[in-house]
């Protein structure tokens, strides 16, 4: 008999078996026939050919030019597509085979380059540089510039004669993405409006890894997070500017944290004069100078739960000289540091844990095996309003040094733990030489601007 229940329990199997008919079909349809049930544009019917060795530019220039005036996607099929010199249209979405479809810098200029776009989203596609080399008007393998709404995902970005990635004004994320080889920086950032740089791989690049900077000093909140970021060199030489692995340049409040940064020529984290700066929770290997850095004219950094394994230097909060001051350093651990970096080092040397100088606090840190000083507070007169509290010091040269020369400001260093320190626990320097016994061995400093008590010392 049939009722209304009956009918509809007919009615929804037939539903089941046609959705289970539709999923079958779809899974059998090629990455073109599904990219056309998404609405893309197929590139190959449009005349641009996977595989081929001419260089198609011009029809790669057509295709992104109908895309734009549909305001539709643009599908790429696996293969190789040798193309130079193209400007980007203001909206694009441009996708492959993840791996698999290669745009390959044929020489003699740029490969993409935008100027005041309002969407551009790159995914799944292997930008190859080549190696060749580029104009000097270009930044970069993908030089993008004034983009309103910018995503770079599941790209690989490679062998760049400049920068892989450079970026100027640009909004939106850059994912999940390897960049490399570079013969400078992987990413460059400059004046960026809220950025994100998540979960990356940055590797082999000859003078940065990810660069985060600005023309003049201002608000920027970039964020720099879960990113890998490897054997970064420092081809062009100096002091610092290059050779870092995540480097903020005037950039205020940036966030660099959870990041797994090794083997950089300088430091794996440098921000120079860059306020409100919070770097947390990365870990950080066999850096060459400074592990991680906050100097120069800033005003407000956090550098809080990170791992420093191997460096000629550990944690820097300095420059109170150029204004460099207000910080936390805090919960991190400071391990295996040399003597040696990669220049002759201005007094006092290298081999020094957690350096700090103004309006900072430096509380439950743990530092191991730091051959010149486990601490250090101040430089000359420039030290004020400095706390030193709580720390594990372990295996150093000098346990803590503090300035004692006149203008040096207040400085209290209580409740910490200093063992096995070869040259004293605590010890008052006159720039970088000693000027006191051990401090913690009197029940007074000496200096009416210096606080030292309950330390214990083995």
């Amino acid at each position: 008999m049939l009722n209304r229940r009956t009918l509809l329990t007919g009615t929804a199997g037939f539903a089941v078996i046609g959705l289970a008919l539709g999923r079958a079909a779809a899974a059998s349809l090629t990455g073109i026939e599904k990219a056309s049930m998404r609405g893309s544009i197929n590139a190959t019917e449009l005349g641009v050919q996977p595989g081929t060795f001419d260089d198609q530019s011009k029809a790669f220039a057509k295709l992104l030019r109908d895309a734009n005036d549909r305001n539709i996607p643009v599908f790429l099929p696996a293969g190789t597509y040798v193309v130079s010199n193209l400007s980007l249209p203001s909206r694009l979405r441009l996708s492959g085979v993840p791996g698999a479809t290669r745009i390959v810098y044929g020489g003699d200029g740029h490969l993409f380059m935008a100027e005041q776009a309002d969407h551009i989203e790159l995914s799944g596609l292997v930008f190859d540089g080549a190696n060749r080399s580029m104009g000097d008007y270009a930044q970069g393998l993908l030089d993008l510039r004034r983009v309103g709404h910018l995503v770079v995902d599941n790209c690989q970005i490679t062998g760049s004669g400049k920068n892989g990635l450079a970026l100027e004004h640009a909004a939106g994320r850059i994912e999940r993405s390897d960049i490399s080889g570079a013969a400078d920086a992987g990413i460059y950032s400059v004046e960026a409006a809220g950025l994100a740089i998540t979960g990356n791989t940055v590797s082999d690049c000859a003078n940065g890894g990810i660069l985060v900077h600005r023309w003049q000093a201002a608000e920027d909140g970039t964020m720099v997070t879960g990113n890998r970021v490897e054997r970064i060199g420092a081809r062009s030489g100096g002091t610092g500017q290059n050779g870092n692995g995540i480097n903020a340049f005037r950039a205020g409040n940036v966030i660099i944290s959870g990041n797994v940064v090794s083997d950089c020529a300088f430091s794996a984290i440098r921000a120079n004069s860059s306020s409100n700066l919070q770097i947390s929770g990365n870990t950080c290997s066999r850096s060459g100078e400074t592990a991680v850095y906050s100097e120069f004219a800033f005003e407000g950094a956090v550098i809080g739960n990170n791992i420093v394994d191997g460096a000629a230097n550990g944690i820097s909060i300095v420059n109170f000289n150029e204004g460099g001051r207000m910080g936390v350093c805090s919960g991190n651990i400071v391990r295996n540091l040399s003597t040696s970096g990669p220049y002759t080092a201005d007094p006092p040397g290298f081999g020094v844990g957690i350096a700090v100088e103004a309006d900072t606090i430096a509380s439950n840190n743990v530092v191991e095996n730091a051959p010149l000083y486990g601490m250090s507070i101040g430089w000359g007169p420039y030290l004020r309003n400095v706390v030193a509290t709580g720390n594990i010091i372990r295996k150093a040269g000098t346990g803590i040094v503090v300035s004692v020369v006149e203008g040096a400001g207040t400085a209290v260093i209580s409740d910490n733990v200093i063992d096995g320190a070869l040259n004293g626990a605590v010890i008052g320097q006159r720039w970088a030489e000693p000027a006191t016994a051990d401090l913690t061995q009197s029940s007074s400093s000496g200096f009416a601007h210096l606080t030292v008590e309950r330390n214990r010392v083995s």
